[in-house]
C-alpha cells in the first residue's frame, strides 16, 4: 500500500511514538528547572508571586511528567519488539546506558518527586526546595544518558565487534563520543527555550484576555528574558554542532544543504530554498547565495562542502525531508531571537505587557520551541539514514521480521490510542493553563491536607470545570 513495506511502517511507528514522547520530556526538563528557580526566588525575596507561580506550574509539571513516563515506556518496548536485531547487535551498549538512566535519574526523580508535589507545608522549606532542585537535576541526568545513547549511534566509538555483536571496550569513549557534548547542550538548551515560549505564550493569552496581575506579568517577563538570552546561545551551539556533524557525518550535511556537486574549486553557495530531487540528483528551484555555504560550514570563503554525489546513492540520506526540516528549525530559531529582541525594546518603553501585536506574537510562538525541537530531531535522525548505527548497521538490517499486516495493525492501534490518551492529557493541561495562577493559591491556610482544591498534593484536581469559561479556549483565541 502506497509503496510501503513493513520496514517503512516500523520506521513510521517509531517516528510517531517518539514525536509524541519527546514533547513531554522537553517541557519536563524546562519546567523542573523553572520551578526550582521560582521556589529559590520565593525563599530569597519572600515575594508571594513566585510562590503562586510555583504552585500553578507544579500542577502542569505533574501532568506532563506522568505523560512523559507513560510514553517513554512504549519507546523502551519497541527496541525489543520492532527492532530486535538492533538490540541483539548493539544492546550491550544501549542497554547499560538506559539502565544507568534508571539507576541515577529516574530513581532520583521518583524519590524526590513525592516530596516536591505532596510535601508543601509537610516538610521544611529548605527540604522542599532541595527536593525540587533534585527533581530538576534528575531531568538533566536523564537527558545526559539518553543523549549519550543516541549520540553513540550517531558517532560510535569505544567498542569492538565480536561474533556480530558490539562489545564495549572503553565506557568513557562510548559515553563521551565525538558528537555527545554538542547534542547534549543542543537538546538541553532546546528544552529551556521551548519551555520559555510555552510559559510566555500562556502569559500572553491571559494578558490578551484582560487578566493582568503581578503573577501573569512575572511569567511573561521571565519567559522573555530566557528567550532573549538563551535563543542566541542556542544558535551558537547549533553552529558548533554543525561543524561537528560536517566532520563525522558529511553526507548528512550535504543532504541538509541540498548540495549535489562541487564545481571546480568554487566555494559552496548556500541554498536558501529549493526542492531536492533524489531521483534527478539536483535541487530544483534553488535560491542560492554565493560563498555563504562555505562561510557558514567551514568558516572560510574558499573551502568546499562535501556534495551528495560524492557518496553512493544507497548511502545518501533523504535530502528532500532533512533540507526542509532543518530550515523549519532554523527559521523558528530566528523568530525566537527576534521575539526576544522585540521584548527587550518594549521593556525600555514600558509597553511589554500592553503591546497587543507583541502579545499576539508571543501567543502564536507558544508551540514554536516544540515544533523546532521536532524538526531538529527529524533532521538528525533521518539525516543518519540509511544507518541505525552510523557506518556499522543499516536500518534495513535492524528491524524485526514482522509482516506488513502486523505492522499495519500495530501502527493503527498506536495512532488511535495515542491521540485518545495523550490528546486527553494535553487537553487537560491546556485547561490548567487557561485557569492561570491564583494570587492566593499559595497561602499557608489553604495549601495542604486532603481535599483542598489548591493543594499541590493533588495536582490532578486542579482544573475545576466550574471555573473555566468554555468560550475562553486557546483554540478560539488562535
Amino acid at each position: 500500500m502506497f509503496g510501503l513495506e513493513a520496514l517503512d511502517l516500523a520506521r513510521i511507528q517509531f517516528a510517531f511514538t517518539i514525536s509524541f514522547h519527546i514533547l513531554f520530556p522537553a517541557i519536563t526538563i524546562g519546567l523542573a528547572s523553572y520551578l526550582a528557580v521560582l521556589e529559590g526566588l520565593w525563599l530569597k525575596t519572600h515575594d508571594d508571586t513566585y510562590r503562586d507561580l510555583y504552585h500553578f506550574w507544579s500542577k502542569i509539571f505533574a501532568v506532563n511528567f506522568g505523560m512523559g513516563v507513560v510514553s517513554g515506556l512504549v519507546m523502551a518496548y519497541q527496541f525489543g519488539t520492532n527492532w530486535s536485531r538492533f538490540s541483539d547487535f548493539a544492546g550491550s551498549v544501549t542497554g547499560p546506558l538506559l539502565t544507568y538512566e534508571v539507576l541515577t535519574a529516574f530513581f532520583l526523580e521518583a524519590g524526590f518527586l513525592g516530596v516536591m508535589l505532596f510535601g508543601w507545608n509537610k516538610v521544611g522549606r529548605g527540604l522542599h526546595f532541595f527536593a525540587t532542585v533534585m527533581v530538576a537535576i534528575g531531568t538533566l541526568i536523564s537527558t545526559f544518558w539518553i543523549l549519550a545513547s543516541n549520540s553513540w549511534m550517531q558517532t560510535p566509538q569505544g567498542f569492538e565487534i565480536v561474533n556480530g555483536q558490539v562489545i564495549p571496550t572503553d565506557w568513557l569513549a562510548v559515553i563521551f563520543n565525538p558528537s555527545f557534548p554538542y547534542r547534549l547542550m543542543h537538546m538541553a538548551t532546546a528544552a529551556f527555550v521551548a519551555t520559555a515560549f510555552f510559559v510566555g505564550s500562556s502569559a500572553a493569552w491571559h494578558l490578551l484576555r484582560g487578566r493582568d496581575n503581578p503573577a501573569i506579568r512575572k511569567m511573561l517577563s521571565m519567559a522573555m528574558w530566557m528567550a532573549l538570552i538563551v535563543a542566541p546561545i542556542q544558535a551558537v551551539i547549533g553552529d558548533f554542532h554543525g561543524l561537528n556533524t560536517l566532520e563525522h557525518q558529511p553526507a548528512k550535511i550535504a543532504a541538509i544543504e541540498g548540495h549535489w556537486e562541487n564545481v571546480g574549486n568554487e566555494a559552496t553557495p548556500l541554498i536558501l530554498f529549493g526542492w531536492p530531487d533524489m531521483k534527478e540528483e539536483k535541487t530544483r528551484f534553488a535560491v542560492e547565495i554565493p560563498y555563504l555555504g562555505s562561510l557558514i560550514l567551514t568558516h572560510s570563503l574558499d573551502k568546499q562542502v562535501p556534495a551528495l554525489k560524492e557518496f553512493p546513492p544507497e548511502d545518501r540520506p533523504n535530502s528532500t525531508i532533512v533540507f526542509w526540516s532543518f530550515r523549519i528549525m532554523v527559521g523558528l530559531g530566528m523568530l525566537m531571537i527576534f521575539t526576544g529582541l522585540w521584548s527587550l525594546w518594549l521593556r525600555t518603553r514600558d509597553t511589554l505587557y500592553t503591546s497587543r501585536p507583541f502579545l499576539y506574537l508571543a501567543l502564536w510562538m507558544g508551540p514554536s520551541g516544540l515544533i523546532a525541537l521536532l524538526a531538529g530531531w527529524f533532521t538528525t535522525e533521518i539525516g543518519r539514514q540509511p544507518w541505525v548505527v552510523y557506518g556499522l548497521m543499516r536500518t534495513a538490517d535492524a528491524s524485526s521480521n514482522h509482516s506488513f499486516m502486523q505492522m499495519s495493525i500495530t501502527l493503527i492501534l498506536f495512532v488511535v490510542v495515542y491521540f485518545a490518551l495523550f490528546g486527553a492529557g494535553l487537553g487537560y493541561m491546556m485547561r490548567l493553563v487557561r485557569k492561570g495562577p491564583k494570587i492566593d493559591e499559595g497561602k499557608e491556610t489553604n495549601d495542604g491536607g486532603p481535599g483542598q482544591k489548591r493543594t499541590p498534593a493533588r495536582p490532578f484536581s486542579a482544573a475545576d470545570d466550574d471555573h473555566i469559561d468554555a468560550d475562553h479556549s486557546l483554540t478560539k483565541e488562535i
